[in-house]
């Protein structure tokens, strides 16, 4: 089975018209196909309209419990529902998920380090049996950023980790494709010019951008997660703007587009 992973962030999600654009092109992508969103950009306006400032470090949410209810809250009810409700209207069969849901994926809580994380779980098993069910069915899972540790405890995680993770995890049996979307062309040069575009990137060009602080903040465990699936068996890993979604299945230099060595 060829199998499309595609994951949208938070920015786009947050400008309804963006976010109809793409849901639109989503329902009518060919083949088979999963949704992995973001949110972060919403939980963090409705969790400091109630108090709660968002606490990030290196692109990544430390999570208290009151920010885990939060984000619970936005991911996997107000985001996720409504994403699942517009699919339904574009034709497009779906079925909102945590980890959870289905024990589609347990992770385990983050060991304390040089930072603790709070709540937040490293992801251990994706139930790829469940996934293959749905997707046998022309169901598109869509997975919201919460997973569980099979002890009753929800945990967040990373959004793109976790479309990682499940790239990888069919990929075992399958053709898989990983497309991250996100409200800039692909990997930049400069973040506020998009004619700075890298198209291609491999693992030494990234630890120089990285070195050069090129790249930050949430790119960091973007392209470690792009890195990663490559590594382990996913045939495609590619970034950009929603829009330009088929123009890269097609294989056309539409974004940035993710290499091993």
């Amino acid at each position: 089975m060829d199998i499309s992973v595609i994951k949208i962030g938070g920015n786009v999600i947050d400008h309804k018209e963006n976010c109809t654009e793409f849901l639109k092109l989503f329902a009518h992508f060919p083949g088979v196909k999963v949704l992995v969103h973001g949110g972060g950009v919403m939980a963090s306006r409705i969790g400091s309209s109630l108090g709660i400032v968002p606490n990030m470090h290196n692109g990544r949410r430390i999570t208290d419990k009151e920010t885990l209810d939060v984000v619970t809250m936005v991911y996997a009810g107000l985001i996720n529902k409504n994403l699942v409700a517009e699919l339904q209207a574009y034709g497009q069969n779906s079925i909102g998920l945590t980890g959870a849901d289905g024990n589609a994926i347990t992770s385990r809580k983050r060991p304390i380090k040089d930072v603790d994380f709070g709540f937040v779980g490293d992801i251990e098993n994706v139930n790829t049996t469940l996934l293959e069910t749905l997707l046998g069915q022309n169901i598109a899972p869509v997975f919201s950023a919460i997973t569980h540790d099979g002890k009753g405890q929800l945990l967040n995680t990373n959004a793109d980790t976790i479309a990682s993770e499940i790239a990888t995890a069919l990929a075992k049996s399958h053709n898989v494709k990983l497309y991250f979307c996100f409200d800039k062309k692909g990997v930049l040069m400069d973040a506020d010019d998009p004619e700075t575009l890298v198209p291609l990137i491999n693992e030494d060009i990234f630890k120089a951008l990285l070195q050069d602080q090129v790249i930050h903040s949430g790119m960091i465990p973007k392209l470690e997660n792009a890195f990663n699936a490559l590594n382990k068996g996913v045939s495609n890993v590619w970034m950009g703007l929603p829009e330009n979604l088929l123009l890269a299945a097609k294989g056309e230099n539409a974004g940035t587009t993710i290499e091993s060595l």
